[in-house]
């Protein structure tokens, strides 16, 4: 595979192991998207552009370019998600300060609908913790925020104490484009914050970590492969056979409130999505639970 010399193999190995543990990519997509790289980058070398400076212009002739040479919706879509993924790993990184894909559209080619945990999956993966341990009561807590609160990885392993509102229910957010949002918080999740605190005290925190609310073993703020890492241990612990990650947490999370009846305005306020339309998602999701009552109940459908 033939990656842009300018691309150091630390940066390399960094994305391909986000791709692996954080995207849960498949070895045959992981090697997909590191060779759809590989081609844009290479199709960057002859105007001497730097991978980190381009700007949209730069992607949409690329895309011409694709299209022009027949290449499929599909490989398209793939081409553009590879692309996406890496900037978005750029800027989780702080190698750049804005991402150039973020406006790039996709060719339509048929939604593709999140994967969702049941209510009884996601308590069953809680009750596989072992809380008698510090860490165990770490991750249980951490685990219930991400379900209970809808928030990011990367929101959960940045949250501060003094972010934390418990008396009011509440919590105050950083999420992306560095906006603040409020989301609040159940009584369930709070308890286990408190059952936390207890023990988070074992961990004296390094310098410039004093606020963050969930330490590791070194008293420093946990990375999101950690957190990654084990939602797929208490997923497989607790039998869960789906493909998920912490963000199947949100999803979840979300979808139960639109089946509960939540308004999509307040979910979308909650999931900090900039536009309606990230949201409306879930209203597929949704959708289908519906055609699944009438095709149950409805006399039409009855033998």
């Amino acid at each position: 595979m033939n990656i842009d010399p300018y691309l150091s193999d630390r940066t390399i190995a960094s994305y391909r192991t986000y791709l692996m543990l954080e995207r849960a990519l498949s070895d045959n997509t992981l090697c997909a998207y590191l060779e759809d790289l590989s081609k844009f980058l290479d199709y960057l070398k002859p105007t001497r552009t730097d991978y980190c400076h381009i700007d949209k212009e730069v992607l949409s002739n690329f895309l011409v370019d694709l299209s022009e040479l027949g290449i499929s919706n599909r490989s398209q879509a793939r081409i553009i998600s590879g692309l996406k993924s890496f900037y978005h790993f750029l800027m989780l990184e702080e190698m750049i300060e804005e991402d150039p894909t973020f406006l790039l559209e996709t060719p339509k080619i048929g939604l593709k609908l999140p994967e969702v945990l049941t209510l009884e999956e996601i308590d069953s993966i809680l009750g596989v913790i072992d809380v008698s341990t510090p860490l165990g009561q770490r991750n249980r807590a951490m685990l219930e925020m991400l379900y209970s609160c809808g928030l990011r990885v990367s929101e959960l392993v940045n949250l501060e104490l003094s972010n934390l509102f418990l008396s009011d229910e509440y919590i105050s957010v950083i999420g992306k484009g560095n906006k603040q949002r409020l989301v609040p918080i159940s009584q369930r999740a709070i308890k286990e914050i408190g059952y936390w605190m207890e023990f988070r005290g074992e961990f004296p925190p390094k310098k410039g970590e004093e606020d963050i609310l969930f330490l590791n073993r070194r008293g420093a703020r946990l990375t999101r492969v950690m957190v990654f890492q084990l939602v797929k241990e208490y997923a497989e612990a607790a039998g869960i056979k789906k493909s998920i990650s912490p963000h199947t947490f949100r999803h979840s999370f979300a979808t139960h409130l639109l089946e509960g009846g939540a308004n999509l305005r307040a979910i979308q306020e909650m999931l900090g999505h900039q536009s309606i339309l990230t949201t409306e998602i879930y209203t597929h999701v949704d959708m289908k639970l519906l055609r699944d009552q009438v095709n149950r109940f409805h006399p039409r459908n009855q033998k």
